[in-house]
């Protein structure tokens, strides 16, 4: 106070949340979009679909996808979208898990905010509680012989099922175990580390799922460019170029007078000898295929297909770059300097169905996955699905060590974390148990997405976890408990433990916030759409994008 008079020191426009309500409305946010993608959790799991304002429609059960394509326009809705996007880097899969764990976590803590517990406790307690659970994931992991391909391909599979891919899952799984096995090496102290970079995928429409293959090298989407030109060539030498086979234009803007046809005529014939020389040099390498990157002049394509030599030009620069490896080639950027040595080697096929040619090296270490299915969505929702197989087999690869799947981990960490609750002293305590109960949020949610009753289910795994059966989970499709690890429903340890983990530091960052201070309306979409107001359900400016999904 002034004289009397308030002091100003924020703008009209800004905003400021406090306290309670600063909480009531991080929570609500960060539950609402936990709330987005709960429902497509598990083998039985709805998909969404989503339009954007273009009018491009995706469908799919993909936690990341569906959070990354949203509209969403709320800061605290978007620090939980960066844990499905960290999960995503780090496991691969388990986004829909982190994420949803991390809603029922503050769903739990603003039960016990209500109790007069403070932040603080809460956040201590999450944090404890998240230390553990990583320990006893560890201590929970089966190790596992990475040489053991009937175990990955469970890894795929559980990966899948729920996914476009489930009904091809067997032979994809087959597919992606091999790939991963292609660009497995060992390192300097003898672990196993995976390449992905080495592992391309490519996709085709208008075939069965069922028809999708893996390559022992690349793909290139393109035509001969010369239809006198080989279509296949076999033990070729393979030149990949970064630099047009056309007329070399110079740099600044020129004019040439020319007073007699003969001097036209002249100019003419030094163009198409500079054409002539790049083939013969291309030629004299003893290339059999040019790779190129950009273009190659109409008169260059006739020189080439004189010469015998198969070329296609404009490939893209991943294509190029990945073939390198492929055919053990260098990428050249000037024909003039170019040895023999540049070449690569191996066989080019044409699949004139499908327009593209083949492109196999000797022991290549680099492969393509060619993923085939009806139409354009369903090609989509496979490559997704089987991206994250690709990670959580890769995972497994590196890491080597699984879990029983089905909601056994949670309902045996539960039980754990309850136990460790009573060597806790203080509030923390109520904070480790509401931890515990949290991570049942995903068998009972497996359950209500199967049709399934969720407390029964849920009150079975209990009572066979208390018996001493760690590995017993929920089968979706019979609805019986079982021992999900011998039924082949197996998920990497790691994706468990990041998913836990980042779930927890969310809930905590959302939790630590007592106070929200904005310059304009809450809402990150500075556009025309004006944010609602914090009052507005706690929700801010989630109303139009979140609104279709709840």
């Amino acid at each position: 106070m002034q004289q009397g008079q308030p002091m100003i020191v924020m703008s009209e426009d800004s905003q400021r949340v406090k306290d309670k309500d600063a909480q009531d409305y991080n929570i609500s946010a960060a539950r609402a979009v936990a709330e987005s993608v709960k429902s497509t959790l598990g083998p039985k799991g709805m998909d969404k679909m989503l339009v954007d304002s273009m009018g491009s429609v995706t469908i799919t059960n993909d936690g990341v996808t569906i959070l990354q394509e949203m509209d969403i326009d709320n800061p605290t809705a978007e620090m939980i979208i960066e844990v499905a996007e960290t999960q995503e880097d780090e496991a691969g899969d388990g986004t829909t898990t982190a994420v949803s764990i991390a809603g029922e976590l503050l769903k739990n803590a603003e039960d016990l905010i209500e109790q007069d517990i403070h932040p603080t406790a809460i956040i201590k307690g999450f944090h404890m509680a998240s230390e553990q659970a990583r320990e006893e994931i560890n201590d929970i992991a089966t190790e596992v012989d990475t040489e053991d391909e009937d175990l990955l391909r469970s890894v795929a599979e559980t990966s899948m099922t729920g996914k476009g891919t489930e009904v091809n899952k067997e032979h994809l799984a087959e597919l992606i175990v091999e790939a991963i096995r292609q660009v497995t090496v060992e390192d300097d102290e003898g672990n196993n580390v995976v390449d992905l970079e080495f592992l391309n995928i490519e996709t085709q429409t208008g075939h069965s799922t069922g028809e999708s293959d893996l390559l022992e090298g690349g793909i290139v989407d393109k035509d001969p460019v010369h239809d006198n030109m080989p279509t296949e060539a076999q033990d070729a030498d393979i030149l990949l170029l970064n630099e047009p086979i056309e007329v070399e234009e110079t740099d600044i803007d020129t004019e040439v007078s020319v007073t007699d046809p003969d001097q036209l005529q002249q100019f003419l014939d030094r163009e198409e000898k500079q054409l002539q020389e790049k083939v013969e040099q291309i030629a004299d390498l003893g290339a059999d295929v040019v790779l190129c990157q950009k273009g190659i002049d109409d008169l260059a394509q006739h020189y080439l297909a004189k010469e015998g030599i198969l070329a296609v030009r404009r490939a893209k620069k991943s294509d190029l770059e990945f073939l390198s490896e492929v055919v053990n080639a260098a990428i050249v950027s000037d024909l003039g300097s170019a040895t023999a040595a540049d070449l690569g080697h191996g066989d080019l096929t044409r699949d004139d169905e499908d327009e593209l040619f083949y492109v196999e090296g000797e022991d290549a270490h680099g492969v393509t996955l060619l993923l085939r299915g009806s139409t354009d969505h369903v090609v989509d929702e496979l490559e997704r699905g089987v991206n994250d197989a690709l990670d959580v087999v890769a995972q497994t690869v590196s890491d080597g060590r699984v879990l029983a799947g089905g909601g056994a981990i949670e309902v045996e960490l539960a039980s754990r974390l309850r136990d460790y609750a009573d060597s806790v002293s203080g509030r923390e305590q109520l904070a480790v148990e509401a931890f515990a109960d949290s991570l049942e949020l995903v068998p009972r949610v497996l359950a209500e997405n199967a049709g399934l009753d969720s407390i029964d289910t849920l009150v079975d795994l209990r009572a066979a976890h208390d018996e001493g059966d760690v590995e017993a989970g929920l089968n979706v499709f019979t609805g019986d408990i079982e021992d999900t690890n011998e039924t082949g429903v197996v998920e990497p340890a790691h994706a468990k433990e990041q998913a836990v983990t980042s779930a927890a530091e969310a809930a905590n960052l959302v939790l630590k916030i007592d106070d929200i201070i904005s310059a304009g309306d809450l809402s990150t979409d500075k556009g025309d759409d004006e944010g609602g107001a914090p009052g507005a359900g706690g929700m801010g400016g989630m109303g139009g994008g979140m609104g279709g999904m709840m």
